[in-house]
């Protein structure tokens, strides 16, 4: 929507995602005022509001030819999309297929991915979210997660951490036990 003309002008088609940060840069754009003088790009930085009804924009002239901007070309030559993406552990046990993927959009960033199971799997679990934290790498093929086992230990060293846990405070509300200390004389 545009604050210029005070209604729509384009309907988003896809966001353009650099894969190398995760980061959504711009979204592809198609419509009825979209001309060749025109581009069929919104870059993030004018998007002015972003809610459920749509994005808020000044006007038409934000969008902006791909080879515009040199950053939003050079992830379009890549033709990087994330839906479709095989999703594997760091030992190469596939998981899945990318599905789709939630976004923070006050950043921008990729937070989770979603992950449609084989078959056999998707029996029992037929979707799987990944948080941004566990993923270790992306390429045109894959994403690569860290394994189930590195996250178990992970909980487990947390476990563990928390029965070691030593207060360093006196409870003012408990009475001291001085039977228990030892005497230093």
């Amino acid at each position: 929507m545009s604050l210029h003309i005070g209604g729509e002008i384009a309907r988003v088609t896809e966001p353009i995602v650099d894969p190398n940060s995760l980061k959504i840069i711009g979204f592809k754009v198609e419509g009825k005022m979209i001309r060749d003088e025109v581009g069929d790009i919104l870059p993030i930085e004018s998007v002015r509001e972003f809610s459920r009804m749509g994005m808020i924009v000044d006007s038409i002239d934000e969008f902006v030819h791909d080879a515009d901007i040199v950053k939003i070309k050079k992830v379009l030559e890549l033709n990087f999309a994330l839906p479709g993406l095989k999703v594997v552990t760091r030992k190469e046990i596939k998981l899945g297929k990318v599905l789709d993927f939630t976004v923070d959009t006050e950043a921008w960033y990729v937070q989770q991915i979603i992950v449609q199971r084989p078959p056999l799997k998707a029996f029992f679990d037929p979707e799987l979210t990944i948080p941004r934290k566990q993923i270790i790498e992306v390429d045109d093929y894959k994403v690569i997660v860290k394994d189930e086992h590195e996250k178990v230990k992970s909980k487990v060293e947390k476990i563990e951490a928390a029965a070691t846990f030593v207060p360093n405070f006196i409870n003012p509300f408990r009475e001291p036990d001085f039977a228990n200390e030892k005497n230093t004389k």
